[in-house]
């Protein structure tokens, strides 16, 4: 029998140490409950959101609301609040993948289909041998890469990993940004904090598998290495961090165009301050940037110069969508307005944070000037529309970091620390008015979780409530896999528009035309008479070549969200191809179709 007088005294403290892993475990139950019962087969224009079942929203505020109740005890191991940090991306990040049986973004297949052309073609070419595809040779950083990854992995393309990507491309931002955020304060409330705020509010997407994903997480590299280590140490430990400043810039620079842009502006609001007054950061990157600009992106750059020139200072066309870029119908609307809310709830929360907490305007001046550096970009350029979403993007590291701080009743800087420590030395009396600041404390510990849990859920439609577009079926990869496998060189394949995968697949040798990227008026005549129009459109490819048109579930998603040609316009030219003596049907599947050009008499044959 055992004598309980033997046993040592229990430690309740471990237990209570150890509570924060009963949220984070429930949270994740919940998540992995969602995804087995969540049915991706059938996308409303609302995405992901509703398709997604209750627990995963569920598991989402169980995760907030344990994340919370754990990084305000300043005494907690920082370990639990990256814990709830991993957390969070992989109920973010990771939902996707897991549910859908094949990589998300077009932009995605056609980054594949670059990789792959490098592989076969074992070199960099230029616009006279593949056309406008030669800007990704012009900056083949990232693909270059990639495909030294494909060969090292052993595996056939990066389809095989790309639907990864998202989660990956976060985990790199997370050490950048805790550095850079560690730079202003040892607050471990205010710095964890901005980290979940970053990443909810990071819906802009371009953490797919894309050279944007690598450049942003070596941007933020190179801000932390500036806030960190210039105007501190010099002689021999500067140097070694221009070594290291000179690596990341040079694979910013030959992988994206607009990052080093971006990183230009944030160095020179650095300069403003006089901590950061050193000129080595922004020279060093205006000189490799102009350096790759005059040699190997000229040709690309050659050919822009002129559209770029008249697009600097036209601020209302630099942010316009434009014709097929406006969101159509009650899903696309909402959740369009919900990234709207999302990004503007941050944005205003970060001006709270600097208005409120006066400490930010002179201890962390640098961060808010970082904050504000992109928006001058406006006037630079349209970037395809997409300028808007990238001035976002770049803001966020510093926002998050401001709306962090107007969420905490307090927060402290490094150098407002010294100064707290000496005022703790000496007894201060709780006067009526201290107790007030007490209960003020108190009450704010616990207000900021309702907007921490709004900006959470709102993460989800922001992020995932375009998947009816993004995400392509396996019948789809199918039905334009067996496409490529068939069309001989030199072929045409016409589509509706490039929303669709593989849809730049042996672009080296293979001709396309996306005809709701031409005039309108040439729209509103292949609407008047499809087959007709589109068979002139076609003609003209030399056999054994042959001239293909392909609709398929991704282009009528895209066309229609984004108000092109709705349902019944694209079923009326498919009827009209389909009733055609001058079209003959390839292939057919729940999720498309693709017919064949018949040569007209005195065109001769082409094999079959």
């Amino acid at each position: 029998m055992t004598d309980l007088s033997d046993l040592p005294p229990a430690r309740p403290g471990r237990v209570l140490a150890a509570w924060p892993a009963l949220p984070l475990l429930a949270a994740l139950a919940l998540w992995a409950y969602a995804v087995r019962h969540t049915d991706v087969s059938r996308l409303d224009d609302f995405g992901l959101v509703t398709a997604l079942h209750p627990a995963f929203w569920v598991g989402l505020a169980v995760l907030t609301t344990g994340f919370w109740c754990t990084v305000r005890v300043r005494s907690r191991p920082q370990g639990w609040s990256l814990a709830y940090v991993l957390g969070l991306l992989v109920m973010e990040r990771a939902t996707q993948a897991v549910l859908y049986p094949t990589p998300l973004y077009a932009w995605a297949w056609k980054h594949d289909a670059v990789i792959d052309h490098l592989l076969t073609a074992g070199r960099l070419q230029t616009a006279e041998q593949i056309g406008d595809m030669a800007v990704y040779d012009q900056w083949p950083g990232f693909f270059a890469a990639q495909a030294a990854l494909v060969r090292l992995l052993g595996v056939d393309s990066a389809a095989t990993y790309m639907a990864w990507w998202p989660l990956v491309s976060s985990l790199l931002l997370l050490l950048p940004l805790l550095l850079i955020y560690r730079t202003f304060t040892e607050d471990r409330r205010l710095i964890w904090t901005a980290v979940w705020l970053f990443h909810v509010a990071n819906w802009i997407g371009q953490d797919y598998f894309s050279p944007q994903s690598v450049a942003y997480a070596l941007h933020l590299g190179v801000l932390a290495v500036v806030l960190r280590r210039y105007g501190r140490a010099g002689g021999r430990r500067t140097a070694v961090w221009t070594a290291l400043l000179t690596v990341l810039v040079t694979a910013i620079v030959i992988s994206h165009q607009l990052t080093p842009g971006m990183l230009i502006v944030s160095l020179l609001a650095l300069c403003l301050t006089r901590r950061y007054r050193g000129w080595v950061p922004p020279v060093t990157v205006v000189v490799i940037f102009l350096a790759w600009c005059l040699t190997a992106a000229l040709p690309f750059l050659s050919a822009a110069m002129p559209d770029m020139i008249r697009s600097v200072g036209d601020i209302g066309a630099n942010v316009e969508t434009g014709y097929g870029a406006t969101p159509t119908g009650t899903g696309a609307i909402a959740t369009s307005w919900a990234a709207r809310l999302l990004s503007g709830s941050v944005l205003l929360l970060a001006l709270v944070g600097v208005v409120r907490q006066r400490v930010l305007r002179h201890r962390a001046l640098p961060l808010v000037l970082v904050t504000a550096a992109p928006l001058p970009m406006f006037a630079a350029s349209s970037y395809g529309s997409e300028m808007i979403f990238r001035v976002l993007l770049f803001m966020l590291p510093g926002a998050a970091f401001l709306a962090a701080a107007a969420l905490l009743p307090k927060v402290r800087t490094l150098a407002a620390d010294a100064a707290a420590r000496e005022a703790r030395a000496r007894p201060r009396p709780v006067t009526g008015r201290r107790r007030r600041r007490l209960l003020a404390g108190r009450y704010g510990t616990w207000a900021p979780l309702p907007a921490l849990l709004a900006v959470t859920w709102a993460f989800v439609p922001s992020y995932a409530g375009k998947d009816r577009i993004n995400y392509f079926p396996p019948q789809e990869v199918a039905l334009v896999h067996r496409l490529f496998e068939q069309a001989p060189e030199g072929s045409l394949v016409v589509a509706a528009n490039r929303n669709y995968p593989l849809a730049y697949d042996s672009y080296g040798t293979i001709d396309h035309y996306w005809f709701l990227d031409d005039d309108r008026r040439h729209v509103d005549e292949i609407l008047r008479n499809p087959a007709a129009t589109l068979a002139r459109d076609m003609a003209g490819v030399e056999p054994p070549a042959r001239a293909y048109f392909l609709l398929t579930q991704g282009q009528l998603a895209n066309s229609e969200m984004n108000g092109q040609l709705d349902e019944a316009q694209l079923d009326r030219i498919r009827r009209s191809v389909a009733a055609s003596p001058r079209f003959e049907r390839v292939a057919r599947n729940d999720a498309g179709v693709l017919y064949a050009l018949v040569p007209a008499d005195g065109e001769g044959g082409a094999s079959r």
